[in-house]
């Protein structure tokens, strides 16, 4: 068996950025076939994977995609905001809005499925997804995408890596541009009132509905307060009856501004990371506590 050199574990670490020990390891088992060692430690790169797999991933990054008409919005987590800097997490969540933009796939399935190779991962985005997996050592997830195209120009704008925002328009670039801005900043829940989810609508009518039954009113006027309040809710999270957050006079809408822009918005998607995903609270001194039990016990 040939002699396994430093400069060659180097070589096999550089490439997949296993440990030394393992990398050396995967050497020896392989009889210094540098391809067969970078096989050997895919397989435990995907067994790392494996067992990251259940663990939340609340952190992570939205990525955009926009050329001409077409675009792509696309959510990609991790478990940590420190490898949502990492520059191969970036360049993933970058190459899958790319891909969800030019291929157009029908969920996460599809495209997890596309051709990509990233980092000696490959062939698919999914063994990429893997690949990275084992090497950062975090689980990441493909959460959800959103794809635009033909329907009309398109406006788009990221808040750092966190908050992501596409805009479909027809009209003026500029004014569609301040509006994705506005969304980022505002988070409204749909186009116009008539849009906004009915869940939304029925929980907010509910709530208004204890508030008005504590002031002992007679149900007519408890009828109304209730529809005031849902109103009043609509036009808050409806963007075109927001307040534009470039008002000069602090009242003028979204939609106000649009119709003196000549401009009109048919839709639009906002991403926030970790938006809804119950992220887990460690117990740092119980933890302690349980590892030190845990050594007396032993």
């Amino acid at each position: 068996m040939p002699a396994i050199t430093a400069s060659m574990v180097a070589e096999l670490r550089a490439k997949t950025d296993a440990p030394m020990m393992e990398c050396k390891k995967a050497l020896t088992e392989a009889d210094g076939d540098m391809g067969r060692a970078e096989e050997i430690l895919r397989v435990k790169l995907g067994n790392k994977a494996g067992k990251a797999a259940a663990r939340i991933t609340a952190e992570g990054v939205v990525a955009a995609a926009v050329d001409g008409s077409t675009g792509a919005l696309i959510e990609i987590n991790c478990e940590t905001d420190f490898v949502s800097k990492n520059d191969s997490f970036l360049a993933f969540a970058k190459a899958a809005a790319e891909l969800v933009a030019k291929n157009n796939p029908a969920d996460v399935a599809a495209l997890s499925a596309l051709p990509y190779a990233q980092d000696g991962f490959g062939p698919t985005l999914e063994d990429v997804r893997k690949g990275l997996i084992g090497k950062i050592g975090e689980n990441m997830s493909i959460r959800r995408f959103k794809r635009y195209a033909g329907g009309g120009s398109l406006a788009h704008y990221l808040h750092g890596t966190r908050i992501g925002v596409i805009v479909e328009y027809t009209g003026d670039a500029t004014a569609a541009k301040d509006v994705a801005m506005h969304i980022a900043a505002m988070k409204p829940a749909a186009l116009s009132s008539a849009e906004v989810p009915a869940e939304l609508v029925d929980k907010e009518r509910k709530i208004a509905a204890e508030k008005a039954a504590e002031s002992g009113k007679p149900a007519d006027i408890v009828a109304k307060m209730v529809e005031g309040s849902v109103q009043k809710f609509l036009k808050e999270v409806s963007l075109l009856d927001q307040v534009f957050v470039k008002a000069a006079d602090g009242k003028q809408t979204v939609g106000k501004m649009l119709e003196g822009a000549k401009t009109e918005v048919k839709g639009f998607t906002l991403y926030v990371v970790g938006e809804g995903i119950e992220k887990k609270v460690d117990d740092f001194a119980a933890e302690v506590a349980a590892q030190v039990a845990a050594a007396k016990g032993s």
